[in-house]
């Protein structure tokens, strides 16, 4: 494929396909999901649930789309097939409309959330959009992760008036951070090549799955301190994080990506049932 030369729309493809697969769907609807635990927790009243649900969404989609534009030209230099945009799979019109179409949605609902949650919740996208901007390739990569999953709490709480439990945003930065870790993974080669050197990066290829291991058990560790769940429920708990970090120590391609966005949902599932 030429460098810089935008490919023809691949014939017969659908273009909400595409559209999706540009949106990050696994990690967008993993916090989505997060952020509907969170409320659970909270006890959120439905209404009040849906919209930190809606409002995080609306966010998450502008997060995954804004990336995969700003990213293209690289993406085009370093030939993935994996992203729709590069491919022709998606249209960059289609998504620059629905990305402005979620950040005009993500600033309604955050704010009808109240102004201290609607605040928190568009500054943790804030954040995440410094991260897509140029943050991800210095060594501070980590800090978007630790702050917009760190304040996703906040956001949760505040929605219902009150400050989080210390041991909610400590966990979740450090499940953020571990995550950021991981997600790049897979991709160090063609990040290289473009210039891409973030905080993993710099770690290589052989330290990330232990640090990042090690990052997610002690998230884990934090829940379990902080809720205080019955004996069984956290002996079973610590049990599936400890299988599931093996899997991120161990594991390859994508596969402790998506161990550590589990050990995230067992974290937040944790939070409902010792509630």
């Amino acid at each position: 494929m030429t460098a810089g030369v935008a490919p023809e729309p691949a014939a017969g493809r659908s273009p909400v396909r595409g559209l999706v697969a540009a949106s990050h769907p696994a990690p967008a609807l993993a916090v989505t999901v997060l952020a509907g635990l969170l409320a659970a927790a909270q006890g959120l009243s439905p209404g009040r649930a849906a919209l930190v649900v809606a409002a995080v969404l609306a966010g998450q989609l502008s997060i995954g789309w804004s990336n995969d534009l700003v990213d293209l030209s690289r993406d085009r230099r370093a030939g993935r097939l994996d992203k729709p945009l590069v491919t022709g799979a998606g249209s960059e019109r289609v998504v620059r409309l629905a990305c402005a179409g979620a950040v005009v949605a993500c600033v309604g609902l955050s704010l009808a959330l109240g102004t201290v949650a609607g605040l928190l919740h568009l500054g943790c996208v804030a954040s995440a959009w410094a991260y897509n901007l140029g943050l991800k390739a210095t060594v501070w990569s980590w800090v978007p992760y630790a702050l917009s999953f760190g304040g996703l709490t906040a956001v949760v709480t505040w929605a219902d008036g009150e400050a989080p439990p210390w041991w909610w945003p400590v966990g979740a930065a450090l499940l953020g951070v571990g995550a950021h870790l991981l997600n790049v993974l897979p991709d160090l080669d063609d990040d290289a090549a473009t210039g891409v050197r973030g905080l993993p990066h710099r770690l290589g290829p052989r330290r990330i799955a232990p640090v990042a291991g090690a990052v997610l058990v002690a998230a884990s560790a934090v829940v379990l301190v902080g809720a205080g769940p019955p004996t069984a429920v956290a002996v079973a708990a610590a049990a599936c994080v400890l299988v599931l970090a093996v899997v991120v120590v161990r594991g390859s391609g994508r596969l402790p990506f998506l161990a550590a966005i589990a050990i995230a949902l067992a974290d937040a599932a944790l939070l409902v049932v010792a509630r």
